[in-house]
């Protein structure tokens, strides 16, 4: 099983919000690039909520997050997959949690997308209480198509409203 690498976050001091996932698919790190994968539902969503639309080339795209106040990053650094299924992820090491929020005391939010990225964190991410809301959304991967999209857009828009609705 190969060893990867997550990309570093997509941030600046300004982020208010944090979006997590597991670990980049083959797709994306074949890229060099957060949800790549052309049916990942990922930039559609965040294309209807904040206008970074997947037909804006990827730097726009980022540039338009971060003017948002969206952080976007992964809960491992990196870990072993045999494929882009999260259900392949084994010897994980997590990001450095208790530096990235000690850099950017103004988040408040830390969305999930999907429950890969929620268990990975709650199993190997030991912070200390932090004044964080959390909450899992749907994830954005074409593996979960079980949902339909106007669902899963219904739910991420927690991301630009600051609410939280139930998943």
């Amino acid at each position: 099983m190969p060893h990867i690498h997550c990309f570093p976050p997509i941030e600046d001091a300004t982020a208010r919000v944090l979006i997590l996932g597991s670990m980049p698919g083959k797709e994306s790190l074949r890229l060099g690039q957060y949800y790549a994968h052309k049916r990942n539902a990922f930039w559609t969503i965040m294309g209807e909520l904040a206008g970074a639309a997947p037909a804006i080339p990827y730097e726009s795209r980022v540039r338009i997050l971060k003017s948002a106040g969206i952080a976007l990053w992964d809960v491992l650094a990196s870990c072993r997959r045999s494929s882009s299924m999260d259900a392949d992820i084994d010897a994980v090491t997590p990001n450095d949690f208790k530096s990235f929020f000690r850099s950017h005391p103004l988040i408040t939010e830390v969305y999930f997308n999907g429950a890969m990225a929620e268990k990975c964190y709650h199993k190997h991410v030991h912070l200390e209480t932090l004044p964080l809301h959390y909450q899992r959304l749907p994830s954005t991967s074409p593996a979960h198509a079980a949902m339909p999209y106007d669902q899963k857009l219904k739910a991420w828009q927690a991301v630009i409203s600051g609410s939280h609705p139930a998943v």
